[in-house]
Parts: C-alpha cells; structure tokens; sequence
C-alpha cells in the first residue's frame, strides 16, 4: 500500500480478533469479495448476501477473520495474495 500511496481510512488492531459474525458484516456491505489463503485465491459476487461459502473462506482454521482485510470500493480483500491485490487495488 505504501508503494501506492494508498491510505488507510480505518485500521484495527491484529489483536482484535474478528468472528464470523463480523466476516457476515463485511460481506454483505460489499458486492465482490476476494479470499486469499496461500497462493489459492477464490473471488465471490456478494450482491450484498453473506453466502456460507464466502463466510466460510473468510475464516481461518482458529475461526477467526484471515487477515489482512481491504475494502476498496466495494470489493473485499481477505488475506494476502500479491497478484490478487496488485489486480484489484491497481
């Protein structure tokens, strides 16, 4: 991000732990959700409803919301994927 001279609106500390219920939240106020999980990324159409498929990818195995999270516009990032954030945040 700072290669971009993107700004942060809101950050939240790593130590908050996000559940499920937030990763609910986040995917329905976005319309395309992106999930990284190693060099697998999976892209979902939200249309503002929280599928149990895109809950589910949001998640790491302790339960908890992967982490990092952008939303750009309306597009959620999940997780850290270099070629998945270079395509949606160029």
């Amino acid at each position: 991000m700072d290669a971009k001279k993107v700004e942060p609106a809101e950050t939240v500390s790593a130590s908050k732990k996000l559940s499920r219920k937030d990763a609910e939240e986040i995917a329905k106020s976005a319309s395309r959700v992106v999930v990284a999980n190693g060099k697998k990324v999976e892209e979902f159409e939200t249309a503002g409803r929280a599928a149990k498929a895109v809950v589910d990818a949001m998640l790491g195995p302790t339960g908890n919301l992967r982490a990092p999270v952008v939303r750009s516009g309306k597009t959620v990032l999940v997780g850290f994927n270099d070629e998945a954030w270079t395509k949606n945040l160029a």
